[in-house]
């Protein structure tokens, strides 16, 4: 089965004015649906990896052969990663984590001080990328990754993370990053997000 474009859970508009309409239509639709279609082609030729779900593909990535391991590790994790970008933002965004999730993030120093610690991480990040939440081991940690790669690839677990390529946010923000990452604060799901921290400490 070849890999699809995932439809948005809400419209296009539903994170205005934080992440615009246009923002969101380039993005799902030209640069996601673009990761999409160069994975199953990468894929075409190798049946015995264009079986596997994308999560047996990036974790099993070092084993994919060298002819498409790059391809796999750029598309492959541009793949993974906005589907789960999408997920975890919703119209009207909770305003903090909760639960299991919630004491998990005061072992960081808690909540604010977590989300100077992803802000910084985005903010630093140079070039294109991620910011992210894993679960390394049991326990969360922040981190950035450089282009498309997902934390899948080194055996973490990406609880939550944010785009911070350009085409996330030039066109409502320009080139000021550090706006765009306060402002993402307010278009997160904590529910989806708590139950990936949940999925996560099972090993899922």
């Amino acid at each position: 089965m070849a890999f699809e474009l995932p439809p948005l859970p809400y419209a296009y508009d539903a994170l205005a004015p934080h992440i615009s309409k246009e923002t969101m239509e380039y993005h799902h639709d030209k640069h996601h649906a673009a990761y999409v279609a160069n994975l199953n082609n990468a894929l075409k030729d190798h049946a015995d990896w264009a079986g596997k779900s994308i999560e047996e593909l990036l974790r099993g990535v070092k084993g994919v052969s060298d002819t498409i391991r790059q391809a796999v590790i750029n598309n492959g994790g541009g793949h993974y990663n906005h589907t789960m970008f999408w997920e975890i933002m919703t119209p009207g965004g909770s305003k903090t984590p909760v639960g299991t999730l919630a004491k998990a993030i005061d072992g960081l120093g808690g909540f604010d001080k977590f989300k100077d610690m992803m802000n910084d991480a985005g903010a630093k990040r140079f070039g294109s990328g991620w910011a992210w939440l894993v679960i390394d081991g049991g326990h969360l940690k922040v981190i950035s990754t450089a282009n498309q790669d997902c934390p899948l690839m080194d055996g973490l677990f990406p609880v939550m993370g944010v785009d911070v390529w350009e085409h996330a946010y030039y066109i409502d923000y320009r080139n000021r990053r550090p706006d765009y990452l306060k402002a993402w604060w307010n278009t997160l799901n904590w529910d989806i997000i708590g139950q990936r921290y949940e999925m996560g400490l099972k090993g899922k």
